[in-house]
């Protein structure tokens, strides 16, 4: 490189009257270059340009005369990758265009322009930048690297790395991979590293950036490990495992693991309710299980898994379960507490009193903060649906409600109304004895008939020597 610059500036010094410029330029691979070379015109006339690049000869010149020529190595399939527009000469611009570059085109370029007895030279510096990664589609968990790489190196100039425009800040225990200025990083294939990746290069006051896309395929949800999943007692749960689509796992597996067993877990007996999804559905890659009635003892950890192109893949995650405590109280009182098999993830609890109309529109008729909740006497207004809602830091974690309903129809009401309800039961009791007094004749009138009406055929024989009688006492007359 050195020796280059020399021979430039030999050059340039013994030139009549020239003039020299030094400039400094990034492109990516692929994309068009602008190379700069200007000049102050002071004549109409054409003068003569050559661009030339070291090492490799005249790359373009255009004679006085307006010919043109180009080297033999800058077309690609018959066309032209380099061009000098001719629009911009009057303005004293004679930059060369390379379309499509490519790393081999990284060098030192000389713009060398000659009027009559002035000399211009216009030394450039192309640098092409390339972000090249190991794997463009990589498989969660293994080894993944991404580099920088500059024709030629410019030594001296600082490197950092963006991942989707954030600056990116490794989390690997690698120390030779936490110094993000390095022009390679080293790590393990994850969701975090999914995205654009651009390196953005600082030299001399220029800045060159180059980009590339990595994708990372495996268990895309829950992202995360050790995932925490909340239910409510009783209520039905899915557990995510769903891989990404066009991957479809062999040997998958569901596990629930013993809390003893802290460093390696060991598997236990799945909960009675749970089942996984069907083997050909519609989503081959989504393999989620379900659990149609959570119990409490069924809180704890779950671990899915299973092999992608060898490579076994696992995701643990937390089932965490919330029911709500009552204790009542001879005095009218209630007590209500939110309880959770884990709350290492809460910061507030909320607890809603929620209503129903007619309609079935819900409202919200009251909001308490608390664990718990105490209710000092069971009434109209506070009875209904009570739901309490826990929060973590990102927002809502989760909810569960229980319903609270009055022991009697009376027990709601004002004391303002008491003389009415006892004028209600008053009259109700009269009623009741009248109906009581009338069901007690009819059942006397009853038992009467039955015993007239016990020997039928007695009475007949009666009736008849009754009348035989009447007769012989009128003959007699």
């Amino acid at each position: 490189m050195l020796l280059e610059y020399f021979i430039f500036g030999l050059i340039t010094f013994l030139m009549r009257g020239s003039q020299c410029e030094e400039t400094e330029v990034f492109a990516e691979v692929g994309s068009q270059a602008v190379l700069p070379c200007k000049c102050n015109p002071s004549s109409p006339y054409i003068p003569s340009i050559v661009w030339s690049k070291a090492n490799k000869g005249t790359v373009w010149r255009k004679q006085k005369s307006g010919l043109q020529y180009w080297g033999s190595s800058w077309s690609s399939k018959g066309t032209q990758r380099i061009q000098c527009p001719h629009g911009q000469y009057e303005r004293g611009d004679f930059n060369l265009q390379i379309n499509n570059v490519m790393g081999e085109d990284g060098g030192v370029y000389s713009c060398r322009v000659e009027h009559r007895d002035q000399v211009t030279v216009n030394v450039v510096i192309l640098r092409i930048i390339e972000v090249s990664v190991s794997s463009l589609v990589s498989i969660w968990g293994n080894d993944v690297s991404i580099s920088c790489k500059v024709t030629p190196w410019p030594y001296g100039a600082s490197v950092h790395w963006m991942l989707n425009n954030s600056p990116f800040v490794p989390q690997t225990e690698n120390a030779s991979n936490k110094d993000t200025t390095k022009s390679v990083v080293r790590e393990k294939a994850t969701a975090r590293l999914a995205g654009n990746w651009t390196c953005v290069m600082d030299y001399k006051g220029k800045e060159g950036r180059a980009s590339a896309a990595l994708t990372v395929k495996g268990i895309i949800h829950p992202s995360k490990e050790n995932t925490q999943v909340y239910a409510a007692l009783a209520s039905a749960v899915t557990l995510p495992c769903v891989f990404s689509p066009g991957l479809i796992p062999s040997n998958l597996a569901w596990e629930k693991l013993k809390p003893e067993f802290l460093f390696k877990p060991a598997p236990s007996r799945l909960p009675a309710s749970f089942s996984q999804s069907p083997p050909f559905s519609q989503r081959p890659f989504d393999k989620s299980a379900t659990l149609k009635e959570v119990g409490f003892e069924d809180a704890g950890r779950y671990r899915c898994s299973g092999t992608i192109e060898g490579q076994r893949l696992t995701r643990n995650m937390q089932l965490v379960v919330a029911k709500i405590d009552s204790v009542s109280k001879k005095t009218g009182s209630v007590t209500l507490t939110c309880q959770l098999t884990d709350t290492s993830k809460v910061i507030n609890y909320e607890w809603v009193n929620v209503i129903y109309d007619l309609n079935g529109t819900q409202s919200v008729r009251s909001i308490q903060k608390g664990k718990t909740l105490i209710i000092s006497k069971v009434s109209e207004e506070n009875q209904g649906e009570w739901t309490c809602r826990f929060y973590g830091k990102e927002g809502i974690l989760g909810n569960v409600t229980y319903h609270i309903q009055l022991m009697s129809g009376l027990s709601g009401q004002k004391s303002s109304g008491g003389s009415h309800n006892t004028a209600a039961v008053v009259g109700l009791g009269f009623l009741l004895l009248v109906l009581l007094l009338i069901l007690a004749q009819m059942y006397k009138n009853h038992q009467r008939r039955k015993r007239i009406f016990q020997y039928p055929a007695l009475e007949t024989i009666v009736h008849t020597v009754s009348n035989e009688r009447e007769q012989r006492n009128q003959l007699k007359k």
